[in-house]
This record gives structure tokens, sequence and C-alpha cells, in this order.
């Protein structure tokens, strides 16, 4: 006799057992490794507003909105990402192999031309302030010279990425 599958069983199929497994009433099921990059990304960008601080004496809430600087949130993110999903899945899952390979292009890039195009635009904003007042581009708006990261921003970050993905793991 042929066993019919409703559509209730096939979404049963993809959930995992276990004491975090989504209820069939949640909105949103549980992800651990999108809250884990999540919650990553703004604690680096919070953090930002303290290590401000301690290196230019002077508190700058709008840090939390800036990108470059000190730790970086993108390594954080990419790394609590690769990190939750190597728990998650195993390591040898092609989930974890794509969250590796662009954690490594987003800190390359972070700690490269993201960097290089800042120190490029501060720069070009010095020039721009040395030019006479009546040259067409002296009163062109200063472009933004904070993108980039140190590698030990990346480091970091990506040290801090990885802390919270262990910690949201949870007991086994």
């Amino acid at each position: 006799m042929d066993k019919v599958m409703t559509l209730s069983d096939a979404a049963g199929l993809g959930r995992r057992a276990g004491p975090r497994s989504p209820s069939s009433s949640s909105i949103l099921p549980y992800n651990l490794p999108l809250l884990a990059a999540l919650l990553a990304c703004a604690l680096a960008q919070f953090l930002k507003i303290f290590t401000t601080w301690y290196k230019e004496k002077r508190w700058d809430t709008k840090r939390m909105l800036d990108s470059g600087g000190m730790p970086s949130s993108h390594s954080a993110a990419v790394s609590a990402l690769a990190v939750a999903i190597g728990l998650q899945e195993g390591t040898g899952s092609s989930a974890f192999a794509i969250a590796v390979v662009l954690s490594c292009i987003v800190m390359y890039d972070a700690s490269g031309v993201r960097l290089h195009a800042g120190r490029q635009a501060e720069l070009l904003n010095q020039i721009v302030c040395e030019l006479p007042p009546e040259h067409p581009l002296s009163s062109c708006r200063p472009l933004r010279d904070s993108l980039g990261h140190t590698p030990l921003q990346v480091f970091i970050g990506s040290i801090l990425g990885c802390i919270i993905a262990f910690l949201m793991r949870g007991p086994h």
C-alpha cells in the first residue's frame, strides 16, 4: 500500500530534533548562524564607542553606525556566521565551506581594498583643503576616509565573532 505524504510531513523533514528546534507555532525559526552573525555585528559596532573613547578620549555615539574602526563588525559577522554554521552543520558541510570562503573574502577586502580606499580618501581630502577658494572643487564635501580596517582590527573582529558563535550554541 502506498503511503501519502502530506505537506506537514514534508515540512517536518527539514527540522532538526532537539531543544532548539522551531515549534510549529513560531513565526520565525531559530537560526543560530543568522542570529550569531547579527549579534556579533551589533556588538562590534557598539564596542566602537568605547574603543573610540580609549583612542581619542571623547564619546562619539555616531561611531556605532560608521564603517571602519576597532573592532571590525564585518569580520565579526562573517566569522560568527562561519563558526555557527560549522557548529550546527559540521565542518564538512558545503554551507561551512561557503561561509569560510565568504569570510576570507570579506576580511581580505576590509584590510586591503577598503583600507587603502580610505587612505586615498584622506589624502584627497587634504589636497582639496589646500585648493584656493576660487577652485571649483574647493567646496566639495569631504570623502569618507574611515572605510577599512587594519589587520589587527580585522583579527579582533574575527575573534569576537568566534566567541559570540561559541557562546550562542548553548550547552551540548
